[in-house]
């Protein structure tokens, strides 16, 4: 073989290894935060113009779900009977938007037109973060101070206090009940982080509400336990089928402090933040876990590579997604080629953990502006074909019926392929978004292939990129239910 053949060959084995890494069904996701105050001072306009403008970019490069913080310390990016006006949104804790919008409502509606999921992600526990100086009278640190503490110059609510515990999962469940959203996300503020010569003032509660407890940890352990059990019912109460996502530190616990810890030396979930994250995985009270691995392989005490095998091996019961840190991945070598950062390293890591099913970027903004051309790769190579949403058989794994009625019409906007919602009464059979294939005439159908995927699309109709009549396609349209699961197909043969 000449060398010319011999590089055609390799670059189609190249291709092909690059096609057969795209997975169908993948969970791309980003977090858009507002606690650092990005969106202070844009006004109404301006802060839609700045998000319609993440998410555009964002459905380009293949992000199918936004996780968007709507609560960041008892606060709201929503309207709420029950607390104010976030100063992240306004400048100013418990001032409405004007002109009024609601953040939330028009983020879901932006999200469902571009066949996004949204999740509303809330920080359950804390109160006050460390930059807020003035809150809102109706603020609940002003209502009821005797249910916060103060740590580090921030407001917790006492995961103690039996009623936090209660009134949070009111919050849930407000969010949950009036909005469309598609997941219930909170993140690593559990107890908080530890901070030098700073107590947690718990003792009265502990006395109180030991449960028969000897050991401070143990309770507090408890006290968060309760808690996720008790919101992940609370959320399911109302509807079955928005996903419960937790997204934890990174470590669980070090080798030196459990036999199944990690070979790591920092701070640590189950002791530091008194949060047994594989319990909630084990017994189910979670639907997601995305362990924030922030950090770049080869880090000194919390390397990404172990790490990721270490979750992979340990969290399976529930979906596994990988929280990845856009700046650092970009910011650091690969070590086994120099000349690249480490996001094919990282990425070559994803496909070879079976049970990783999918990422979520921290941050959106530093997504979409692209740093270090990591967009751009994940449009062209990882994620340049559309994904579905990874199957949670374990909510439901009942398919809805196919489409109805699937037919090109000449229209006054172009030739548009058409069809009928298929027949559903409940949350579990009602198809709610649609996938459109299209297939080469003789091509053998094969929708487990995503690169025949033209449009993953809420709407009953798709516009045909008709030339001249004389091509023939075979265009297949499939229904997906709440929780992705796909219907049998509908074929229609069709000349463009």
């Amino acid at each position: 073989m000449n060398r010319r053949l011999l590089f055609v060959f390799l670059l189609s084995v190249l291709n092909i290894s690059v096609f057969h890494a795209q997975q169908k069904r993948e969970f791309r996701a980003a977090w858009i935060q507002c606690v650092n105050g990005q969106f202070i001072g844009l006004g109404t306009e301006g802060m839609q113009q700045t998000l319609r403008s993440q998410l555009d970019e964002m459905q380009r490069d293949g992000v199918n779900a936004v996780i968007f913080q709507v609560r960041a310390e008892c606060d709201a990016l929503y309207q709420s009977n029950y607390e104010p006006w976030s100063r992240f949104l306004t400048g100013q804790q418990g001032v409405a938007p004007q002109p009024y919008w609601d953040p939330l409502k028009w983020m879901i509606d932006e999200c469902h037109k571009r066949g996004m999921e949204l999740h509303a992600w809330i920080n359950p526990y804390r109160a006050k973060t460390k930059t807020t100086s003035v809150l809102a009278s109706s603020h609940i640190a002003n209502t009821n101070p005797e249910r916060v503490f103060q740590y580090d110059n921030q407001y917790i609510l006492n995961p103690g206090q039996p009623e936090n515990r209660e009134y949070i999962c009111k919050i849930a469940t407000d969010i949950t009940r009036r909005y469309d959203i598609d997941g219930f996300h909170i993140d690593d503020y559990f107890y908080p982080y530890p901070a030098p010569g700073q107590t947690i003032p718990d003792d009265k509660e502990f006395q109180k509400y030991n449960n028969g407890i000897k050991d401070r940890g143990d309770w507090r352990r408890y006290n968060v336990n309760l808690f996720v059990k008790q919101l992940s019912d609370s959320i399911h109460a109302v509807k079955p089928w928005v996903k419960f996502g937790v997204s934890p530190f990174g470590i669980y616990r070090n080798k030196k402090s459990s036999p199944i810890g990690s070979q790591t030396s920092g701070l640590q979930n189950y002791d530091d933040l008194y949060a047994d994250v594989l319990l909630w995985v084990n017994n189910g009270w979670v639907d997601y876990c995305v362990p924030q691995l922030y950090w770049q392989v080869g880090h000194s005490s919390a390397d990404y590579e172990e790490l990721i095998k270490w979750w992979n091996k340990y969290a399976s019961n529930r979906p596994l997604y990988i929280g990845e840190d856009v700046e650092r991945t970009v910011k650091f070598a690969d070590p086994q080629n120099p000349q690249s950062n480490q996001l094919p390293y990282k990425r070559r890591l994803h496909d070879e953990m079976k049970n990783v099913d999918g990422t979520v970027l921290w941050y959106a903004k530093s997504f979409v502006d692209n740093i270090g051309n990591y967009a751009t790769t994940m449009r062209t190579t990882y994620w340049r074909n559309p994904a579905l949403q990874p199957l949670m058989p374990f909510i439901d794994s009942k398919a809805p019926k196919k489409p109805r009625g699937v037919k090109p019409v000449w229209t006054k906007d172009g030739y548009v392929l058409f069809w009928r919602a298929p027949k559903g009464k409940n949350w579990d059979d009602v198809a709610s978004k649609y996938v459109v294939y299209r297939f080469n005439n003789g091509e053998d159908i094969d929708i487990s292939n995503p690169s025949k995927i033209v449009s993953i699309t809420p709407e009953t109709f798709y516009k045909l990129p008709y030339e001249d009549g004389k091509t023939k396609y075979t265009y297949i349209v499939t229904a997906l239910d709440k929780m992705s699961n796909e219907s049998k197909i509908v074929k229609k043969k069709i000349k463009l």
